[in-house]
């Protein structure tokens, strides 16, 4: 007898999506200029309102009005009709100097003895559903909307459509955890009012209310299933073909939606942001914080040793634990769960025992080991942070060190870095891995 599995994804015009954007831009920012900045940054969006709060030290000064604008620009939320549009919103801003009290347990005269910068316990997961050792459901979540959002933005397909959407995927699995086929997509669209009713009756409205509900679901079956589809490897494929319930806009429309339809606050989609509720969260946000908030640099670490340890074959799903004390360092506490998957002949206890050893976990450490002191966390911040390919890009700072590259630009000097995104995605450490564990 086989289970059913869900996971969702919310789009970049989501409410919520939108706060972590600002968060994160805003924090991508103060590091532009001040890669030691401390930030711990929130948002909240409603209707024709943005409001930026949170604690900083650092020695940037941010136009906060221009990055909220250019952020929500990018996003789509550029017509009125929206009631809420990148260049009329008001934006306010209550962002302060971060507690010394906090402060004075990070900084410290040697920097790896840098402590965390709060306590808590941060998850990792990985599992050989799909190539990118990711859970299957949330996978094809995020597929599903960023085609959505790619067809939105091409303006042709599905001229109608507005930035605001979520999926949700429902998967059958069988008794040894494999996935049979795919039973249930739930597609929530924002849209234009594109057909009107013919009269002022209630029936007149449901009438055309339907025929929306009925071009937005064809139009899915025609052009955002199959060109997620074709993403799949050649043996998920299938999965899209046995037969599944499609479920478009249940409520009839959607047509007020975004900040106006719902307030969006920085951190309230951390289990789209992660597994899909696989395996499982700490609890932490991860937008708008600093690499020197392990509830970021420590997930990312616990992915990324996850991520390497199933792709050297030591266990075909791995769930990771840390735990921080705020102000120490070293972890109070790993923990390693196989889940019966394990490939060594050794306890989890034992395998828990030799990561902690290869495996450098001090916030100074993470943060070395991937780059995180760079302007780099933008693109995290929608379609989930794991899963995602690690690429290397040169992107401007306002600094100079042995690392940055200077052009004269109009007269102007212009100072560039080659940063690395999604490192903790890189697969760097599978022969290490294999060598330690004799595979």
């Amino acid at each position: 007898m086989g289970y059913l599995f869900t996971s969702e994804s919310v789009s970049e015009g989501h409410p919520d999506k939108i706060a972590d954007q600002i968060s994160d831009a805003l924090l991508d920012e103060f590091l532009r200029q001040d890669p030691e900045s401390k930030v711990a940054c929130e948002t909240l969006v409603t209707t024709g309102l943005v409001v930026c709060s949170g604690e900083v030290k650092t020695n940037a000064w941010v136009d906060i009005q221009n990055v909220v604008r250019d952020v929500l620009k990018e996003i789509g939320y550029t017509d009125s009709a929206y009631k809420f549009e990148a260049e009329s919103c008001g934006v306010i801003s209550a962002i302060h100097e971060q507690s010394p009290d906090i402060n004075q347990g990070v900084e410290r005269e040697k920097e790896e003895e840098q402590g965390a910068g709060d306590q808590g316990m941060m998850f990792g997961y990985a599992s050989r559903e799909t190539d990118e050792l990711m859970p299957l459901p949330l996978d094809l979540s995020h597929i599903l909307l960023q085609e959505l959002a790619a067809i939105r933005k091409e303006g042709k397909l599905m001229p109608y459509l507005r930035p605001d959407s979520k999926a949700q995927v429902t998967v059958e699995y069988d008794d040894n955890h494999q996935p049979v086929r795919i039973d249930t997509i739930v597609v929530s669209t924002q849209h234009d009012e594109f057909v009107k009713p013919e009269g002022k009756t209630k029936e007149d409205k449901t009438r055309a209310e339907m025929q929306m509900q009925q071009r937005i679901k064809e139009d899915i079956e025609k052009y955002v299933i199959p060109r997620a589809a074709d993403i799949l490897p050649d043996r998920l494929r299938p999965l899209f073909i046995n037969g599944f319930r499609l479920l478009v806009n249940p409520t009839g429309k959607f047509v007020i939606g975004g900040p106006h339809g719902d307030s969006g606050l920085t951190g309230r989609k951390i289990i789209v942001d992660t597994y899909g509720g696989k395996g499982a969260h700490g609890g932490g946000a991860f937008s708008g914080k600093d690499a020197s908030k392990v509830d970021r640099s420590a997930a990312y670490a616990t992915r990324h040793i996850a991520k390497n340890m199933v792709y050297a074959g030591i266990a075909d799903e791995v769930l990771v634990q840390v735990a921080y004390a705020i102000g120490v360092a070293e972890p109070v506490g790993l923990y390693v769960n196989t889940f019966g998957t394990a490939k060594v002949n050794v306890t989890d206890i034992e395998i828990a025992e030799k990561i902690s050893e290869i495996f450098d976990l001090r916030p100074f450490a993470i943060i070395k080991r991937f780059g995180l002191k760079n302007p780099i966390f933008l693109p995290t911040c929608t379609y989930g942070h794991f899963g995602r390919t690690p690429f290397v890009k040169e992107v401007e700072v306002k600094y100079q060190d042995n690392e940055t590259r200077k052009e004269l630009v109009n007269g102007e000097e212009k100072f560039y870095k080659k940063v690395e995104f999604f490192a903790w995605e890189k697969l760097d450490y599978v022969d290490i891995l294999k060598k330690e564990f004799g595979l």
